[in-house]
Order: C-alpha cells, then structure tokens, then sequence
C-alpha cells in the first residue's frame, strides 16, 4: 500500500521484496534505521555507491558507514578483533559505528570507504534495516538520507523532502527512535571516539574497562560526521544565547517560555534523550516556519548533550 507520496511504501512482505530488487539491481532506497534515516545501496557495488554520493552531492573523501546483518557477515570485510566484540556482545545491535582496518579480500567497493584502508561498519536495531539485511547477501553502505551538509532525516516524510521524486523508493519505519547519529568508535589502535552519540563515553569505558579518548578533529575525514559544517537547517544557527533577539527562534530545554511565540522547547521534562530525539524536527519545523535566524541556549553538556552540542557546534559554522 502506497500513502499520498507515490515514493513512500509501508513497510510489508510485498515492499520487502520490491525493496530488495531495487538493491539487488543496483539501486538506492530511503530506510528507516533507529538512529536517522539512511541512503542504502549495495556496498558491494560502485555503481550503487556512486549513485548514493551523487543523491547526496557528498564529497569523495568523506567515508560511507556499512550496516551488516551481525558480526559474523562483516568478518568477511573487516577485522575483528577483542575490543569489537566486547562492544558488539553488549550494545548491538545499536546506534554505534566501529572503524576497523579493511580485509584485503574484501567485497566492499573503495569509494564507499573513500579509498582508505579502515572500515566505518554498523549493526542497525530498526526492524525494517534488520529484516532486509537478513534477505540480502550484501551490506548496505548507508549515510543518512539527506543532502550533504543538511540536518539528517528522522521520518520518511523528510527523506521525501530532501530529495523529492529524485529518489524511487523510500519505505517508511515511521519516526526514529533516537533521532541523532550513531556514536562513531574507532577500533584500529587504543579506541577513542569520533562522534559522539546516544551511547555514552562512560559506558563505552565501562563496557572496555579502559579509558577511551574522544577526538572531534582529524586532517583525514575517517568517518562521517567529523566535517566542520554539518547538521545545517540551511539558516544561520548562533549557540549558547541567554537572551532572545525579538527576531530569531529560540530553542532551549524546559517549559521556561511555555506557549511563548518564537520559542521551541526540546524537552519540557528536561530530557537530554527526548532534546536529542526532538533536535532535527524542531529545526526541520522552525526552517519550515520561515525563520532568518535561529538562536540556541545552551544544553548541558553531559550525557547525550554532549552529541547534542556537538551537532548544534556544527550547524553553527553555516556560512
């Protein structure tokens, strides 16, 4: 069954199989995955991946995240090794990335890793990614479905507004559950974090019993996510405002300025996970309402604020 978009299919056995054709003959598909909505294509294929940097107008030397069924599928590319499975065995699967060393043999297409010698690799919870990854012989290379630069996409409906009728197929797993990206963990030496996400550094330090080193800047782009402009409404966004400008949107946390013109709560109940899941539909709404300027205060940064921050810190640097 079709909704009111002819591109936008219910998730069923029927749009299951119409889903896995299209991938199989080396086309792009709009999916749900737990954390944002994803571009998927054969990993596999150049000529799926090439077309997923084209929709996307992404620049070459930012890597592709490859989502797998389980760690037993991504043995065949990656190497595993004792860090990946302690984290796999607790928290996937789940909204965090590994960036492992590349297998000599493997089948994954070199643009999709932007010709590194690393893998940026993820085990997606969502039931629709799950379901079709168990049915298809590939990996999926899946950034978020959104144009490069732009806020990432937390229900189909904004999938359909990024690319319109460009894109064939999108199947909509109604919103997401977390609403930002995964957490980005690099295994390939001492782990440290590369984007942080829902699943926190402590845990992750808890789960390895080591320290894990966070680092938000690289010369080399090893994962998506670390580009100094990103998560862009597309209008200039000014962080850690104390006073409202009679202008602008005001984003804050709390029920301070309740029923407030120009204010926009993320989390009445001051929730950093719900601030989290409501970021990109807030910003999304407020573009959409035709704001100029939007003004953030500042959140806390613990906990998922620290993702939070981070993506807010790069929507900032809109020129």
């Amino acid at each position: 069954m079709k909704n009111s978009y002819s591109n936008i299919f219910s998730f069923n056995k029927k749009n299951l199989s119409k889903t896995i054709k299209n991938l199989k003959n080396g086309g792009v598909a709009g999916l749900p995955t737990e954390t944002v909505y994803g571009l998927g294509g054969n990993a596999y294929s150049k000529t799926s991946v090439e077309k997923i940097f084209k929709l996307k107008r992404r620049p070459k030397f930012n890597p592709l995240i490859i989502h797998y069924y389980n760690i037993k599928r991504a043995a065949g590319d990656v190497v595993v090794n004792k860090n990946l499975i302690k984290l796999y065995k607790r928290l996937c699967p789940g909204p965090i990335t590994f960036i492992l060393k590349k297998k000599s043999s493997s089948k994954i297409t070199s643009i999709a890793c932007a010709k590194l010698d690393t893998v940026a690799i993820r085990f997606p919870k969502h039931k629709v990614i799950k379901n079709l990854l168990k049915n298809i012989d590939f990996p999926l290379a899946m950034p978020s479905a959104n144009i490069s630069t732009n806020l990432s996409p937390t229900k189909a409906r904004d999938v359909y507004d990024e690319f319109k009728r460009k894109l064939k197929l999108i199947i909509d797993g109604g919103e997401c559950e977390i609403g930002i990206e995964s957490t980005v963990i690099d295994l390939t030496s001492e782990p440290r974090i590369l984007r942080p996400g829902f699943i926190s550094k402590d845990f992750i330090e808890k789960i390895l019993r080591k320290n894990v080193k966070i680092s938000l800047k690289s010369k080399k782009v090893q994962s998506p996510g670390m580009m100094k402009k990103h998560y862009s409404p597309g209008i200039p966004v000014k962080i850690n405002q104390k006073k409202h400008d009679g202008r602008s949107a005001f984003v804050y946390i709390g029920k301070k300025h309740e029923n407030k013109k120009d204010y926009f709560s993320l989390s009445k109940k001051l929730d950093l996970n719900e601030a989290a899941l409501n970021l990109y539909k807030v910003l999304r709404l407020i573009k959409k309402k035709g704001y100029k300027k939007i003004q953030i205060s500042k959140i806390p940064n613990f906990g998922t604020g620290i993702a939070i921050n981070d993506r807010l810190k790069r929507a900032a640097n809109f020129k």
